[in-house]
């Protein structure tokens, strides 16, 4: 990222003093969310100096756009680049204790064989261990199809049900075509469920355009355009269908007692319950394995709540990336130990996916 190279560059200008001082300014404020002033830090301080000294290094940081003074008085708190900065190049990773690793790992120990409702568990267990919000973005339904259905709900929006081979059942709102009929929803259905044969959606999805290239004849235009526009819901193509699962919201608002904040975080789950840009969380995890931290507005799908994410993928058997978990809360996260919680819930998912496609 271009933040974390120029960050890095910043931390090599400056002395053992000024990055001390920096370091115990982002500490200072992540546990207690105040602003730092000089006078504390002189009892912290690995040499003795003066408040007058500290000051003056806290004014060369804040010239370097590490820190920033939200009132008049003394006292500093860390940017988002200063944020960065630190997450990059100075933070300390905590392993993850035994009772944050025993609360995961039994959301896993029941016989449960439903993976939304495991990972419904898991979001659950991650907002309570972490007290921020979790989000689980869990991977589409990849059993072979049994039946598919089209009913329709109002001129300009129709459901697909789908029933998968394992008893699995979705029910998938879409916008339809215009001019959609009873009779074309039928001759869709009707086309499908012809081709089905224990297919998965991805399957299906070759089998229909190889078919519709050849029996054009068999299905008006405007049946057509509804397998079409239904088709390019269930695969993710400009309006994804995979399931977030979103716990916690309680502990953000906890967490912001000010008006402005509170309605900074009402934003924030507005956007998530109208789905905003979901497709933006995946995508931010698939440039490679591992966690990954947001901070801000650094984060295009959280950037108007001021608040950091961070979030792992986790892969299928296939080792294909499917979906991802995270936390989100205040930028002052205590990232030492959420990061280790957020990359061992990740591999804790990625394990009980494989482990049921062994079965």
């Amino acid at each position: 990222m271009t933040i974390q190279t120029e960050g890095t560059r910043v931390l090599e200008q400056l002395n053992d003093r000024s990055r001390e001082v920096f370091r115990r300014v982002v500490e200072g404020y992540l546990d207690s969310g105040s602003p730092i002033g000089s006078r504390s830090l002189t009892r912290d301080m690995s040499e003795r100096v003066s408040a007058a000294t500290i000051r003056n290094v806290m004014q060369d940081l804040e010239y370097l756009g590490l820190l920033d003074s939200p009132h008049i008085s003394a006292g500093r708190v860390p940017t988002n680049l200063g944020l960065r900065l630190f997450v990059d190049s100075l933070l300390e990773i905590a392993p993850v204790d035994d009772r944050d690793r025993a609360a995961l790992e039994a959301t896993f120990g029941s016989n449960e064989r439903d993976v939304g409702t495991l990972l419904d568990r898991v979001g659950t267990a991650l907002s309570g261990i972490t007290q921020g919000a979790s989000l689980v973005l869990s991977p589409k339904h990849e059993a072979p199809i049994r039946h598919i259905e089209f009913v329709s709900l109002a001129p300009d929006r129709a459901l697909v049900v789908l029933v998968f081979s394992d008893g699995h059942v979705e029910n998938r709102v879409f916008t339809p075509p215009p001019g959609q009929t009873a009779s074309s929803m039928r001759e869709a259905a009707n086309f499908l469920n012809a081709m089905i044969e224990g297919l998965t959606l991805s399957e299906l999805r070759s089998r229909f355009r190889s078919e519709i290239a050849t029996r054009r004849a068999e299905i008006d235009d405007l049946a057509q355009a509804l397998v079409e526009s239904g088709f390019a819901v269930w695969e993710n193509e400009g309006e994804p269908q995979e399931r977030l699962i979103v716990r916690g919201r309680a502990n953000l608002l906890a967490e912001s007692p000010h008006a402005e904040d509170l309605e900074r975080i009402r934003r924030l789950f507005d956007d998530l319950e109208r789905k905003r840009d979901i497709a933006e969380f995946l995508e931010l995890t698939e440039t490679g394995d591992g966690v990954r931290i947001f901070i801000g507005a650094e984060n295009k799908l959280f950037s108007l709540s001021g608040s950091s994410l961070v979030v792992s993928p986790y892969m299928n058997a296939d080792r294909k990336i499917v979906g991802a978990v995270g936390v989100i809360g205040p930028t002052r996260l205590n990232y030492g130990r959420i990061v280790p919680i957020v990359d061992y819930t990740a591999q804790l998912v990625g394990r009980m996916l494989t482990d049921r496609a062994q079965d």
